[in-house]
C-alpha cells in the first residue's frame, strides 16, 4: 500500500494539493481575496455578497496584473481584456 502526502489550504478545506508550497500559495491568494472582498464592499456597498468574492478572487488570482497597472502601467490590463492579443 502506498502512502500520500497531501495538503489541505486551511481556509479551503475541500481542496489538496501535492505540494506544500501551492496550498501555501492558495491560502495566500484567498486570504488577498478575502481582504479585496471587505473593501469592495466599503467601497460599493450595493454589491451583493457572492459578486463581491467573485471581484476579490478574480483580483487576487491575477493580482500582478493588477499591481503592474497601479504602477503606471494601466496597459497591463489589457492581457486580462483579451489575452490572445495581449500575448502578440
Amino acid at each position: 500500500m502506498a502512502v500520500e502526502v497531501v495538503y489541505r489550504s486551511s481556509r479551503d478545506l475541500e481542496r489538496l494539493f501535492m505540494d506544500k508550497a501551492e496550498a501555501d500559495r492558495h491560502d495566500k491568494m484567498l486570504e488577498l481575496a478575502e481582504l479585496l472582498t471587505e473593501v469592495l464592499h466599503k467601497a460599493v456597498p450595493s454589491l451583493n455578497e457572492q459578486q463581491g468574492e467573485e471581484v476579490g478572487i478574480y483580483m487576487a488570482k491575477h493580482r500582478e496584473v493588477f499591481a503592474r497597472a497601479f504602477k503606471s502601467q494601466a496597459d497591463a490590463l489589457n492581457e486580462l481584456i483579451s489575452p490572445a492579443e495581449a500575448a502578440s
